[in-house]
């Protein structure tokens, strides 16, 4: 176990993606159980999906923060892409950590828009490097993603394994910003840790992920496709257990060390935060359908089998994705341990509820 080496109270911390599924709902968790700490969240609050998910997670955070003694929110609509922003941002508020969840998502959004991509996911995250190296910040902590493995056959997935064959724009940004973050540790002595997500899903997701998307499908009575005729499988992990993972890296910074050639060794780790617990696509649709007609969203009597349709697989797709988690247990004593059925059936009522089903 880790010893924490970081104390979140009282301190300015920079949560950018602040409006996105995991920033929302890390910042929620932050202002619940750290005293007197104070958020900046950064978002440019895109179309490439609903907006108005974004402005209820929002909303989330306003109504928290201002029933919360000692909190403080500040949000800033602006681009990570804006490199004067990202100067003034920690020029005017000293930040202590930085969680950096901005990004565009999305592997096959990035085979037709790639532009987007190298904005956001390179560009901003060099401006977020260059701002720590002026500014230096006590940890950095960075979303990577599960797609950095690529066509990898071996499972489960390790951060030992070479990541050297990414199959979409979107996995090879996100093994960019791994080396991006090496070499700053390296040079600067800042300490960072990537961490990669495992299909995050939950209430008030992305609407461009399999489950939200397939429910919108349903509702409309429109069909829904399952990938490689339904043999892959997705290490469907929990927006909570993301987030508390998120959490507790934050706190333990990689120690600075100096190396025998007296250069620093680079404070740099990375992490998989997953379930741990590869689902059969056909066995996840089979029970979001059950939590949708439990929760009411559908009839009982739905026809889901004249709604789906086996179809090959995607570009930018791979069959598995399957988290080893070893590291993330030993570290910090924690793994995800959200059911795929507990998390569905929160999905599916915080849909009926949000689109007042």
């Amino acid at each position: 176990m880790r010893i924490p080496n970081i104390k979140l109270e009282k301190k300015t911390i920079l949560i950018t993606g602040a409006a996105g599924f995991i920033g929302a709902n890390l910042t929620l968790e932050l202002l619940k159980t750290q005293k007197g700490v104070h958020i900046v969240g950064l978002d440019n609050m895109n179309d490439y999906y609903d907006v108005s998910i974004k402005e209820y997670r929002l909303a989330e955070i306003e109504a928290l923060a201002q029933r919360t003694p000692g909190a403080k929110w500040t949000f800033v609509r602006g681009n990570l892409a804006d490199k004067a922003l990202m100067e003034r941002l920690f020029d005017e508020y000293g930040f202590h950590v930085v969680v950096n969840l901005a990004a565009q998502a999305g592997v096959r959004y990035s085979i037709e828009n790639p532009d987007v991509y190298i904005e956001s996911n390179l560009i901003g995250f060099f401006n977020v490097l260059e701002a720590c190296r002026r500014h230096p910040v006590e940890h950095l902590v960075y979303a990577s993603s599960s797609s950095v493995y690529g066509s990898n056959t071996k499972v489960p997935y390790s951060t030992e394994d070479r990541v050297d064959n990414p199959v979409s724009l979107y996995a090879a940004t996100k093994k960019s910003n791994e080396l991006m973050a090496h070499a700053y540790s390296k040079l600067y002595n800042i300490p960072s840790t990537g961490l990669r997500f495992f299909t995050v899903y939950g209430p008030a997701g992305r609407p461009d992920m399999a489950y939200f998307g397939f429910t919108n499908r349903l509702i409309r009575g429109e069909t829904i496709q399952i990938f490689n005729y339904g043999n892959c499988k997705r290490d469907f992990t929990y927006v909570d257990d993301i987030v508390e993972g998120v959490k507790r890296v934050m706190q333990c910074a990689p120690e600075k060390a100096t190396g025998s050639d007296g250069l620093p060794v680079p404070p740099y780790r990375v992490y998989n935060i997953g379930n741990n617990c590869p689902e059969n696509l056909l066995d996840f649709v089979e029970i979001l359908q059950q939590e949708l007609v439990r929760a009411g969203v559908l009839p009982e009597d739905y026809d889901f089998a004249a709604h789906r349709q086996l179809v090959p697989m995607q570009p930018g797709d791979v069959p598995v994705t399957f988290a080893d988690t070893d590291d993330l247990e030993r570290d910090f004593g924690f793994r995800p341990s959200t059911s795929l059925r507990e998390g569905l059936r929160r999905f599916a009522e915080w849909y009926k509820a949000f689109y007042r089903v």
